[in-house]
């Protein structure tokens, strides 16, 4: 699925809920789901600046593009992670580069966190495209 593709799923997904709790269980659910990302990753050149909590992500180039893993000490950043993955990890860089994140506002996601957890999203995505820049560099040359 193209990234554009998979945000529209998650817009359809984030309508059918009614109220914002039922959405924050959503998002907390996806945390769940996240697949561990290995110890050894875990390293603070790993850690997302600017999250108020711990926030590890990494990538790896797989057949021109880009595996993300991730974790997180906090349920729903966990959450929100994962929904990131979930739109950018299995991605070409290129394609990563280019997309933009209009699906969060249409979800509501960013008008509805505490403002330290809406500059964490910020973070994530800001470093989830300098990965994008450095794979994509590896691929040129």
């Amino acid at each position: 699925m193209t990234i554009k593709e998979i945000q529209e799923e998650i817009i359809d997904e984030f309508s059918m809920f009614d109220d914002w709790m039922e959405r924050y269980e959503y998002i907390i659910d996806l945390g769940k789901s996240l697949p561990i990302i290995d110890d050894k990753f875990k390293l603070d050149e790993n850690l997302i600046k600017g999250c108020q909590s711990k926030v590890w992500l990494y990538s790896e180039l797989e057949k021109n593009t880009i595996k993300y893993s991730a974790d997180s000490d906090a349920i729903l950043t966990k959450g929100i992670v994962a929904l990131l993955l979930r739109v950018f990890s299995g991605q070409k860089p290129a394609d990563i580069l280019e997309a933009d994140t209009k699906f969060i506002d249409q979800i509501g996601l960013k008008e509805h966190l505490s403002p330290t957890r809406a500059n964490g999203l910020v973070s994530m995505i800001k470093q989830i495209k300098m990965y994008a820049i450095a794979q994509q560099t590896k691929i040129a040359n």
